[in-house]
């Protein structure tokens, strides 16, 4: 399966057949740079015949009005992905660099979880609602309220976490009875031409209803977000990408979800236990090698406890194993690319150079795109560190000065995905906690991520939310009915 050869045979997915592309673009293991395979290379013509497959599912059959066969389609999908996990694992281990526990959670397994919560609450999601009678000028109307799938999705993912963010978009997509074209990112192309296959092969989706590309270049990306067949875009990445996409879409007004990047506070109370915190957040920050937009990269700590609580985050980042992510033993893999890495690299460096203090880290692994877990202390809360995504096992310590400035600190942020707030009077944490303005906080370590509950964030973070009830009602329509009762 990590051979290049069964990486070459990976085909898209266009109007229920797999098929093969003129052109082809490599796709690298991380871990140690080496090609892992070929992923097809769609084109601008590959999209439009996508996104025509969609329109005619949509159109033309029974999809979108079908809810028995939404939900069959749903249970055989998640039986597919289950039978089919190893060989998903495989693939996401070798070509994301994830390391073999993270497939066990949010990598894979979970994500999986999430076709079973959508094929649940469809089979008994109301679609409809009674508004009862009303009198208007002596006459009784009848009025009641439906919900109806949105249309064709052009949905575009990030290469960090390819299962979840897949799935995360086509469960409630095909739940609503919308019809979809996936857009795998760049960097990871073979982890979802895998599910395409899964899906051509294993389940009764009709042709059309779900269509997968990937390639090289943003073009086939602009001819989704662009096309006028087009009703519904969810894009997970960049905000900058994300600004991109919603101006591509403002021309005809297409309704437009994106989860976008983070900065995200976590914040130590002076009532905290230190040793507990600080091992939390030095694993936290170089989980996926910090390649999770709701991660806490900001650490806020009292100042009469800063060079204490670095000392024991330091500690904890010592700790981390980072290697070979096949290795059950290793917590922490690599970088997705040496250009990734690069950027982190510089980040940190010109971090230093404004004044924060480099306590370890800060320097590539090779082979591979490995990088040291980076702790930077004395940091600026307006500087480039404090207020950019890194996206890499890089965590900044920030003083404050009590609770009024440790919240101030938190929303002084373009963005609002996450955040976290850690100490022993959970009230007074919880009081913290609501003071910031993100879409999700844990407290204490709270785990907030599961299918069941709604993802996404506040400000530049993005618009909408994913997974949960809201989950499925962002691909949904509510139209409004009113008849003359008799």
């Amino acid at each position: 399966m990590g051979s290049e050869d069964a990486a070459a045979a990976r085909r898209l997915l266009i109007d229920g057949e797999l098929v093969a592309a003129a052109g082809t673009f490599p796709t690298l293991n991380p871990a140690t740079g080496a090609v892992l395979g070929h992923a097809p290379d769609a084109t601008p013509e590959h999209a439009a015949a996508a996104v025509a497959a969609a329109r005619r599912a949509f159109d033309e059959t029974d999809w979108s009005t079908n809810v028995e066969l939404r939900v069959r389609c749903l249970d055989q999908l998640h039986r597919a992905l289950v039978e089919h996990a190893d060989e998903l694992r495989a693939i996401t281990i070798a070509e994301v660099g994830a390391t073999r526990a993270l497939t066990h959670g949010a990598q894979l397994d979970e994500p999986i979880g999430i076709v079973r919560y959508y094929a649940d609450l469809l089979a008994g999601y109301p679609l409809s609602e009674d508004l009862g009678e009303l009198e208007i000028r002596g006459q009784r109307h009848r009025r009641w309220v439906e919900r109806e799938a949105a249309g064709v999705v052009a949905a575009i993912i990030a290469y960090n976490y390819p299962n979840q963010l897949a799935l995360a978009k086509l469960a409630p997509a095909l739940a609503a009875g919308c019809t979809v074209v996936l857009k795998g990112a760049p960097d990871t192309p073979l982890t979802t031409l895998t599910l395409g296959e899964i899906i051509a092969e294993h389940t009764d989706l009709p042709p059309g209803v779900v269509n997968v590309l990937t390639s090289a270049t943003a073009e086939v990306g602009e001819a989704l977000t662009t096309h006028p067949d087009v009703d519904v875009i969810t894009f997970t990445g960049s905000t900058a990408v994300g600004k991109q996409i919603m101006k591509a879409a403002s021309d005809g007004l297409k309704r437009t979800f994106l989860e976008l990047g983070g900065k995200s506070a976590m914040i130590v109370l002076d009532d905290a236990d230190l040793m507990t915190t600080a091992m939390f957040a030095a694993f936290m920050v170089c989980a996926h090698s910090g390649q999770g937009c709701a991660l806490t990269t900001r650490l806020l700590v009292p100042r009469d406890r800063h060079d204490e609580i670095v000392k024991l985050v330091a500690g904890g980042m010592g700790r981390v194993k980072v290697g070979d992510p096949s290795d059950p033993a290793t917590y922490m893999g690599p970088l997705i690319s040496a250009k990734q890495r690069a950027k982190v690299d510089g980040m940190v460096k010109r971090a230093v150079a404004d004044g924060a203090t480099l306590v370890c880290g800060g320097n590539p692994i090779e082979p591979g795109f490995f990088y040291e877990p980076t702790l930077l202390a004395n940091v600026d809360p307006d500087s480039e560190i404090a207020q950019h995504e890194v996206f890499g096992p890089v965590l900044a310590v920030i003083a404050y000065d009590g609770d009024d400035d440790a919240v101030r600190i938190a929303n002084n942020s373009a963005f609002g995905l996450s955040g976290a707030v850690h100490g022993a009077d959970e009230e007074r944490a919880i009081a913290v906690a609501r003071r910031i303005r993100t879409g999700t906080f844990s407290i204490n370590g709270g785990n907030y991520f599961a299918a069941d509950a709604p993802f996404g964030g506040f400000k530049q973070s993005g618009i909408g939310r994913e997974m949960g009830r809201e989950g499925l009602e962002e691909f949904l329509e509510t139209k409004t009915f009113a008849a003359v009762a008799k």
